[in-house]
């Protein structure tokens, strides 16, 4: 991988130990059964400050996105820019291993030919390969009377199926509203509403577009989106972590 875009390497050690100590098979089978997942206490609370103050300052971005002009909601957010900082960057590296089972197990129940590499490394470099050089992580803010509307996180043809948010802000202290929401469109069926409750440090992976249920005639797909309620004070900075790049 080109050094000017690889992400930082001294962090993915202690990120992986740091990953190594969930149980992957509890996670997974939450991930199963409602498409969603918490890994409480990802990050300390100095790690979460850390990352928040990060938000101002633009030599860390590549671009810096208001929701009300595209419609996306209310709020804002920044993409960042190759190399990620360190925290970021080894997480990345060190969830996706984690998660790519998953993720290869949910196209085969679901009859998609794809299969994810074991590292992040090689899949990035299939989406650069694909044109999709952009990176994808980045960091949201919220104040009161903002929201992100139900989406999904698609920005080519190469998608990873799962995805990590990271509250980086204490609820009730920090702010209050501004919750994550899942929904779950099934088949012949009213839509299923997830709300996952996170305090500040906790990360949620997640369905980014399609994952499998098992029904009484075999698997079938659900579509599912994810968002954030209106937050109706304080201030709310989340950092979300994509596996693919963008075009």
């Amino acid at each position: 991988m080109n050094s000017a875009i690889a992400e930082s390497r001294p962090a993915i050690p202690a990120a992986e130990e740091r990953v190594g100590k969930y149980d992957w098979t509890a996670l997974a089978s939450d991930l199963d059964d409602y498409g969603c997942a918490v890994l409480e206490k990802l990050l300390t609370q100095e790690e979460c400050r850390d990352l928040a103050a990060l938000y101002p300052r633009e030599e860390h971005f590549r671009s810096h996105i208001h929701m009300a002009r595209h419609g996306f909601g209310r709020g804002e957010y920044r993409y960042f820019r190759y190399p990620l900082p360190d925290l970021l960057g080894g997480l990345r590296t060190a969830l996706y291993p984690r998660l790519a089972p998953v993720a290869n197990q949910w196209n085969k129940r679901m009859g998609i030919d794809t299969q994810y590499p074991d590292s992040h490394a090689d899949f990035i470099k299939a989406c650069h390969d694909a044109g999709q050089v952009r990176p994808t992580p980045l960091l949201l803010q919220y104040v009161p009377g903002d929201f992100n509307c139900l989406h999904q996180d698609l920005y080519g043809d190469l998608a990873f199926p799962l995805q990590v948010a990271i509250l980086l802000s204490e609820p009730g202290e920090d702010f209050t509203g501004g919750e994550f929401v899942l929904t779950e469109q099934r088949p012949r069926m009213q839509s299923r509403a997830e709300v996952v409750p996170l305090r500040q440090g906790d990360a949620v992976a997640f369905a980014v577009h399609n994952r499998p249920v098992q029904g009484s005639k075999g698997n079938y797909r659900v579509n599912l989106r994810h968002g954030v309620s209106r937050v109706r004070s304080g201030k709310r900075h989340t950092v979300g972590i994509i596996f693919h790049d963008a075009r």
